[in-house]
């Protein structure tokens, strides 16, 4: 098992709540990480038929068998168990009673909103991080990472990518979507993704998307929703202080692991990814996807946005901390080149007061320090936000 970073806050919360609960994508480690937090634990996977229709029966009997507590696997297989586990941690509160994992974030917050509201602690475990894969001495080059992306088991087990991802998303698609909502045409649900990974980086147009598809709108708008709700992609919205011109209010459009982006576009080599005339956006989701892990990894919310105005000017990604933020432009190349701090200075120069610092994270292979910006590398991320924090 590669160290994850969330277990010293997974180790925490447990010790101030009777629950804790874990949600993230399919095979992001939450079961390996949950199990070896808390070895000592029953461990109870409610993917098992049987298992799973013994708690939906006769909940009070089936959680009679762990009073001392235990790990609940993929709770919303089972979401009434929920309504049953509530008096149980009001009778007990003891810390660490119960740990919860969940693969899909509407469902499974809506249930525990409704059931265990001020009873447990919500963490959410994306897939692994360059500095986690750095410190279990994996560190692959950038177009490298761009193809294989995060998923644990890839990089445990030296798994192909485009094999372990292509079953990935047959497995989604089979599985987990089919659970959520009846789609009659699977094929065209999975031109939806493949069109989805077509526009990372770019700003939301939910009917230019419909239109390409084939589909209304509407339709668009709830497959995404879909899409959102089993961590596939995530929305980066707007900045929403006004800054006294015409900005962008329409939100931009990401995947939780690129490397699964770069497989739906088609990449099945490095060479693949260094020729691909999307790179630039890959690069720019593996780093907007670096820092939203971070917040994560150290349970908090996202603090991320970015900043367009109508005339084009931009910066890729906004870290807000209190009543500041620092800019951080993207730029996939190794080369500076001057133009690529013009959005950085139009918003400093809009901002009153002026950002402390703004940032620039590139695809070279030096830190360097310009008037007023930091250059940082992409696998620099964690480091960069430890100063900022």
């Amino acid at each position: 098992m590669i160290p994850r970073t969330l277990e010293a806050v997974l180790r925490s919360s447990a010790t101030h709540y009777p629950v804790v609960t874990v949600t993230g994508p399919r095979q992001s480690g939450k079961t390996t990480l949950c199990r070896a937090t808390f070895p000592d634990k029953p461990y109870v996977n409610l993917e098992s038929p049987d298992v799973r229709e013994f708690a939906r029966t006769d909940p009070r009997g089936f959680l009679a068998n762990y009073g001392a507590g235990a790990i609940l696997d993929e709770i919303q297989r089972a979401p009434e168990l929920l309504s049953y586990l509530q008096p149980l941690v009001d009778a007990d509160q003891q810390p660490g009673r119960f740990i919860l994992t969940g693969s899909q974030q509407f469902e499974v917050m809506n249930t525990v909103a409704q059931s265990l509201a001020g009873r447990t602690a919500v963490l959410k475990l994306l897939p692994l991080t360059i500095a986690e894969l750095a410190a279990a001495g994996i560190s692959p080059d950038t177009d490298q990472l761009l193809l294989s992306g995060f998923y644990p088991r890839i990089h445990d087990s030296g798994l192909d990518p485009t094999r372990a991802l292509g079953d990935y998303i047959e497995t989604y698609v089979q599985r987990d979507i089919r659970q959520l909502i009846t789609i009659k045409d699977l094929a065209l649900f999975e031109k939806f993704i493949r069109l989805c990974a077509g526009r990372i980086g770019q700003l939301l147009n939910l009917q230019g998307l419909g239109n390409d598809v084939g589909i209304s709108h509407t339709t668009a708008r709830s497959w995404l929703t879909l899409l959102e709700a089993s961590y596939v992609v995530f929305l980066l919205p707007p900045w929403h202080v006004n800054l006294g011109k015409r900005q962008i209010k329409t939100p931009k459009l990401y995947f939780h692991d690129v490397g699964l982006a770069s497989y739906l576009l088609g990449a099945e080599a490095v060479q693949h990814i260094s020729r691909h005339p999307l790179r630039g956006n890959l690069f720019e989701n593996l780093i907007v996807g670096e820092a939203l892990k971070y917040r994560y990894n150290r349970g908090k919310r996202s603090n991320l946005f970015f900043w367009r105005d109508a005339k084009g000017n931009e910066v890729d990604l906004l870290v807000e901390r209190g009543p500041d933020v620092l800019p951080v432009e993207i730029k996939s190349g190794a080369t500076i080149s001057p133009d690529w701090f013009k959005g950085l200075e139009v918003f400093a120069q809009r901002l009153t007061p002026h950002p402390k610092g703004t940032a620039l994270v590139y695809g070279g292979a030096e830190r360097q320090r310009h008037t007023g910006v930091t250059v940082w590398r992409a696998v620099d991320v964690q480091p960069m936000l430890d100063g900022y924090e």
